[in-house]
């Protein structure tokens, strides 16, 4: 976990976002459940950052035919953890994005 934190922390810091595959690359996740298993990592994440009441790290993850959004399992467990969604996913995710973006600043 200590290692995708990391790889999160600096696409904060540079305020990027990335698709799922290659962060799997990024962190060497090997074997045809990569996707899976970081898809767990990171809906683990997603529960840490709710409790703190932080910004949803895996916010930065993008599909890759989601249009620049997380995959639609991020917005299920989103929902599941007590968000709010609303009408508008993408100013869901931009919220998130944005505060991770200014807390890497500071």
């Amino acid at each position: 976990m200590n290692e995708l934190e990391a790889r999160l922390a600096q696409l904060a810091a540079l305020q990027q976002t990335i698709t799922y595959g290659q962060l799997a690359r990024d962190l060497a996740i090997p074997g045809p459940g990569a996707i899976a298993r970081l898809t767990q990592a990171l809906e683990t994440l997603m529960e840490i950052d709710a409790l703190a009441a932080h910004p949803l790290r895996a916010a930065l993850c993008a599909g890759r035919l989601a249009q620049g959004l997380p995959a639609p399992g991020f917005f299920i467990k989103a929902a599941h953890l007590g968000y709010i969604l609303g009408d508008n996913p993408e100013e869901f995710v931009l919220h998130h994005r944005q505060a991770l973006w200014a807390a890497a600043k500071s």
